[in-house]
């Protein structure tokens, strides 16, 4: 067997005698994949169109025609799905071929002073900047659900931990609301990527423009573009945007990791802080006791497939030379696994976070338990006493010693225990070495005292036009 087709393709196959080995038909397709791009190419073609007929580049009946069989295609692609067809290769060609089947020889006109190379940038940005709107709304709901329970939890006290060892005590609000800083960060990135993907690569032809008299501009902003590209060949060949896409999703997704992390930890019998509802949480097949933190466990693993995307089509381009070469088909897998699992990662971390119970009485035990307010009992010595603060820091860690061995806090300790540890030490000590004081004393811009944490809740809520229900 010969593996040949016993025609050559129809859109491109003028050069060609004979048509492609399936082997190589079926490496060549990307209708599988690209075909989600499908209102985007429409979008594309029906601004390309009327713009060729308001040029008189082509009749104004053809460029009706177009329009109208483009809107049936649109409509039976959204009742019915794309069909595939490997023969025709990508999206692009299968709306061009579905068009000359509607209405006839002037769907042939449509590709007047275009090429796939700008179609498929235009439709790719297109279809990104879609995705972005999409997740950026989802993150504005993820940070509304952290901001309430932020509120709900203004004054519960916690441990806060550096090296997973409990350090000083914060409450549960501040803890929630670094989140909401790290994802108001990645709000950020993903609307800096917006901003500057949102050129129009159409009109940039093969790689080097079009003799035809063109309008770009009208074309750009029909499509919402702010403007057109300003290089044929940049145009065509740039993926900047789709990396930046992923940048900014592998970002938010380890930032969803680590809060995932966080929940598995505390979900844990040795922690308990948190109990995870029936919708968030799976049963084991021979343990019946067990409540499984799956959703968590599975945002924690979607984190490195989302970056194992990001280095994906990073390595893909690193060797490409000016301007279009067919490795650039492979950019779009990436960039639509990446979407689809971080939306999904956003929605279950919304759920969790929304449903979740916190256990306050067993965070304050934890609170309570690793001598957290052991730097609030240096800041006292420094402050009340006169003390150097290395001073201070080994008076400190002889009282945690003394705790230690009673096995008591150091709030529990007495007077006299203490001044026999420095007879500078006073009753006033006693203010600031129960983990509640402790944490209202943490009043500094951005600290973890109810008030500051109240205070950047109300700066958040501004920030996302979150009003008060």
């Amino acid at each position: 067997m010969s593996g040949r087709t016993d025609s050559s393709n129809a859109m491109w196959g003028g050069r060609f005698a004979e048509g492609p080995a399936s082997v190589m038909r079926e490496i060549n397709a990307s209708i599988g994949f690209d075909k989600r791009m499908w209102r985007q190419d429409i979008q594309g073609s029906r601004a390309h169109a009327a713009m060729l007929g308001a040029q008189g580049i082509i009749a104004a009946g053809d460029a009706e025609a177009i329009d109208a069989g483009l809107e049936q295609i649109a409509a039976e692609y959204a009742d019915a799905g794309v069909p595939e067809d490997a023969r025709l290769e990508d999206i692009h060609m299968h709306v061009e071929a579905r068009l000359a089947e509607v209405i006839g020889p002037a769907a042939g006109r449509l590709h007047t002073a275009r090429s796939r190379n700008d179609q498929v940038a235009t439709d790719f940005r297109l279809w990104v900047r879609d995705a972005i709107d999409e997740i950026d709304t989802a993150l504005a709901a993820f940070q509304s659900v952290l901001i309430g329970r932020a509120e709900e939890h203004a004054e519960t006290v916690m441990p806060g931990f550096t090296h997973l060892q409990s350090a000083q005590p914060v409450t549960l609000g501040h803890h929630l609301m670094a989140y909401f800083e790290m994802i108001h960060r990645d709000r950020g990135r993903f609307e800096d990527a917006r901003e500057r993907l949102n050129e129009c690569p159409l009109g940039s032809a093969a790689l080097a423009g079009t003799g035809f008299p063109i309008d770009r501009f009208a074309v750009a902003e029909e499509l919402g573009f702010e403007r057109p590209t300003d290089n044929s060949l940049d145009a065509v060949s740039d993926r900047d945007f789709a990396l930046e896409f992923l940048f900014a999703a592998a970002t938010c997704a380890m930032h969803l990791s680590r809060l995932a992390e966080e929940i598995i930890l505390w979900a844990s019998q040795p922690f308990g802080f948190v109990a995870l509802s029936d919708a968030w949480s799976t049963g084991s097949s021979i343990m019946p006791q067990k409540r499984n933190p799956d959703a968590a466990e599975l945002v924690r693993g979607h984190a490195g497939r989302i970056q194992g995307c990001l280095v994906a089509l990073m390595t893909t381009m690193k060797g490409l030379p000016l301007a279009y070469s067919k490795d650039m088909q492979d950019d779009k897998v990436p960039v639509f696994e990446a979407h689809d699992l971080l939306t999904l990662s956003i929605a279950a971390m919304t759920g969790m976070i929304g449903s979740v119970t916190f256990r306050r009485d067993r965070m304050l035990h934890a609170a309570e338990a690793g001598f957290s307010t052991a730097t609030d009992l240096a800041d006292w010595l420094v402050r009340e006493a006169g003390i150097p603060f290395r001073e201070a820091h080994h008076i400190v860690g002889s009282a945690v010693k003394l705790a230690e061995q009673d096995g008591k806090p150091l709030d529990a300790l007495s007077l006299d225990q203490l001044q026999a540890i420095d007879p500078r030490i006073d009753g006033r000590v006693f203010g600031v070495l129960s983990v509640g004081a402790s944490v209202a004393s943490r009043t500094s811009h951005g600290g973890t005292a109810p008030a500051q944490v109240r205070a950047r809740i109300a700066d958040a809520k501004a920030a996302i036009g979150m009003g008060d229900e």
